[in-house]
């Protein structure tokens, strides 16, 4: 049981001392710190102290030795996103840390793809996967890369590496944000994300206007990460607009200085 060592973790991690705590809870430092110290065994009713207060189950705070957990996994815990809390459907992101417990970005490439569909939730095959970091990227939220496939998405190449950051709270993504989208049965897909909340469902929506967009339902969706960024070894297809204004501009100062020599 870890319930010693995740009391004491937790009050220095919320800057409280344990006069603080004990009057909160209304017992005696010396009760706190004989808990704290593992001189004593809190009860019953001290544990439901402690979880109402910490807001974290009591099966957590008892089986999970929260000083390993990443930062990311932390944040979920106290952003509410506890499994013994919430239920099943809610899980504690399973993640990898280097020897710093900064939270790693793990590679998904296209051959480990069909089995992250599966795996995803297994930390043993999470373990498994290539990591890397990323210095320029917030320490505080959680990435990962996924290598996509096909054109729909297009002008992002094929074979292109998509770093995207977890979402947990899924009201917080606008209309057009850039997805990997992990569904039941289609797998891992990127796509440009639309809620329809009232109908219980996402539309997924392909650059690549070829691609019709379709429909996903949430209880269909197990994961979303919101796209930061993507590298790729060949060009996009089409330049950017602006990038063909600056081009025909050139080509316009070009002649003109060419027509002021002739004169």
């Amino acid at each position: 049981m870890f319930i010693q060592s995740n009391i004491k973790f937790l009050r220095k991690r919320r800057g409280r001392t344990q006069d603080e705590v004990s009057n909160f809870l209304g017992m005696k430092r010396s009760t706190l710190a004989g808990y704290e110290n593992g001189v004593a065994e809190p009860g019953i009713n001290e544990l439901r102290l402690f979880s109402d207060y910490f807001r974290i189950s009591m099966d957590t705070l008892t089986r999970i030795d929260l000083a390993t957990m990443a930062e990311s996994q932390m944040r979920q815990l106290e952003d509410g996103f506890d499994v013994y809390i919430k239920g099943s459907q809610l899980r504690i992101l399973a993640t990898t840390v280097d020897k710093q417990n900064r939270d790693n970005i793990e590679l998904v490439n296209e051959k480990a793809k069909a089995g992250y569909k599966r795996g995803y939730a297994d930390p043993e095959y999470i373990r498994e996967l290539p990591v890397f970091q990323l210095p320029f990227l917030s320490p505080e939220r959680k990435y990962r890369t996924f290598q996509i496939s096909g054109d729909s998405m297009n002008p992002i190449p094929d074979g292109s590496y998509i770093t995207a950051e977890f979402v947990e709270n899924w009201d917080f993504l606008k209309k057009g944000d850039p997805c990997i989208v992990l569904t039941k049965d289609e797998g891992l897909v990127f796509k440009l994300i639309e809620k329809d909340f009232r109908h219980k469902q996402f539309i997924l929506h392909s650059l690549n206007r070829e691609y019709q967009p379709f429909p996903v339902a949430l209880e269909e969706i197990t994961e979303i990460w919101k796209f930061i960024h993507y590298i790729s070894t060949e060009m996009p297809d089409k330049l950017p607009l602006e990038h063909e204004l600056f081009s025909a501009i050139a080509n316009l100062k070009k002649e003109v200085e060419e027509i002021k020599g002739r004169g």
